[in-house]
């Protein structure tokens, strides 16, 4: 057996008849009687198994007693036409090793239709399911589609740093990094904690978001990207809010609002329309099993162009709606995803990209408007997640970014490097963030944001 190289189910499954193949895989079931025995293999290559046919008078029943749902074989045998419906060959089995038991006693996934908050308590286990195994062949596919969409246009990819002593979002919900001894935290006279004793000498934390440092990137480079985990220490158990999750963030010199948007738009649909070309199988398990009208939403994303409309002209129409919200709409309110979908699902029935909206709810380096109320900033807006993607045109003035600053009551020192970008040969420029599980809700169907990444990271819960 092991003079043959092992064939994925994935390449067997389109290859053609006749020839003696080595698979090896983990048992999803096993029937039979005492004269054929029928297992279905899977390796991971694949959603879909590969019937392997033991005939009984090559093996005996003490040969396939461990062969059970979960344990793992490698088998040599013939691959041939299959008689049976569904699948177009089947392997004659010859030789069976069995590298792994799983005992039936106590083996999770013994049966199926386990509901997703069970597999969440075996995060270990939940990979080799069908559905997850779906999700995360996604996951993996839509990664390479935006280093791929990225590259073909030029952009450079800029490793930005996770651990930071800044704030982009001015949010403060930030994951603290010390060496410090918390049983005994050193104190300067006025009682505060000394961080000249911690290991960057300063006050430290993981990373909300890589755009500030892309910004000095495309400052240098013109048009960057960056691709990696950001935290958030929000106490928040919402199907929406992880601690840990993925951004992309690309940061572009020379864009103003209209290229940003056109990016934006044009980014999203190249990355749906490369699940649709080639996670088929995938999308048709999922789309079959939890969301009937997934393949469907996918293929009208790609084919709409999205409507752009003002936070003005937004707020105007949620107003006049009639809906009855939880949160009130007003001008200045931070829409809510219950109003954002309102304006996707009902209103236009298409995705939505809002733009200009009231400085006082967004971030302070957004270019301000010569209206003095308004900024270029930019969300996509899609149905069923509500955002997708924020961003806006930055502000390139020195002058401007320094006023908003000490209106927002920030410090000016931890970001005097951001400021030297002004001083020193300031140009336009634009940028916004995908975030990378928000888009797998969109493309896998998914309800939960722990669902689409493979360890999420939620209070209390970083076991696996």
């Amino acid at each position: 057996m092991e003079s043959h190289k092992r064939e994925k189910i994935s390449k067997l499954l389109k290859s053609e008849a006749g020839t003696e193949i080595v698979v090896k895989g983990w048992v999803r079931t096993k029937r039979g009687n005492k004269n054929i025995s029928f297992v279905a293999l899977n390796d991971g290559s694949t959603v879909n198994n590969i019937q392997i046919v033991f005939d009984m008078t090559l093996f005996t029943e003490e040969q396939l007693k461990p062969v059970t749902t979960g344990s793992c074989i490698s088998v040599l045998g013939n691959l041939t036409a299959s008689p049976g419906g569904g699948q177009a060959v089947e392997i004659q089995a010859k030789e069976l090793y069995v590298y792994g038991t799983a005992d039936p006693e106590t083996y999770p996934l013994q049966k199926k239709g386990h509901s997703m908050e069970f597999l969440r308590e075996i995060g270990h286990l939940r990979p080799r399911t069908n559905t997850f195994g779906c999700i995360f062949r996604i996951r993996h596919a839509m990664s390479f589609a935006i280093h791929k969409f990225f590259n073909d246009k030029g952009f450079f990819n800029l490793h930005t740093p996770i651990i930071t002593a800044s704030d982009a979002e001015g949010a403060g919900a930030m994951f603290q990094v010390t060496t410090l001894d918390l049983n005994n935290i050193p104190r300067n006279p006025e009682g505060k904690i000394d961080y000249t004793a911690d290991f960057f000498g300063r006050s430290s934390n993981l990373t909300v978001s890589g755009q500030l440092e892309g910004e000095l990137g495309a400052m240098a480079l013109g048009e960057i990207y960056t691709f990696g985990p950001t935290f958030r220490a929000e106490n928040s158990n919402t199907p929406r809010h992880l601690a840990e999750f993925w951004m992309i963030e690309p940061e572009m010199a020379f864009y103003e609002i209209k290229e940003n948007m056109d990016l934006a738009e044009e980014f999203i649909k190249y990355l749906v329309k490369y699940a649709l070309d080639n996670c088929s199988d995938d999308l048709k398990f999922l789309n079959d099993m939890f969301d009937k009208e997934l393949i469907e939403r996918l293929r009208s994303v790609v084919s709409t162009d999205f409507i752009r409309l003002s936070y003005t002209d937004g707020v105007d129409i949620l107003m006049k709606s009639g809906e009855k919200f939880e949160y009130p709409v007003f001008w200045g309110a931070d829409l809510q995803s219950e109003h954002e979908r309102y304006l996707v699902e009902k209103h236009f029935k298409k995705p939505v990209i809002l733009t200009d909206y009231p400085k006082e709810i967004k971030a302070f380096y957004m270019k301000q408007n010569d209206d003095g109320k308004t900024v270029r900033a930019m969300d996509v807006l899609f149905p069923k997640i509500g955002e997708i993607i924020g961003g806006s045109q930055r502000e390139e003035s020195l002058e401007k970014l320094e006023r908003r600053i000490k209106e927002m009551e920030m410090e000016n020192s931890t970001l005097w490097w951001y400021l030297d970008t002004r001083k020193f040969g300031t140009a336009p420029h634009s940028g916004f963030g995908l975030g990378f599980e928000r888009l797998l809700l969109f493309v896998t169907g998914m309800s939960n944001i722990r669902d689409v990444i493979p360890f999420p990271r939620t209070p209390k819960n970083a076991e696996f």
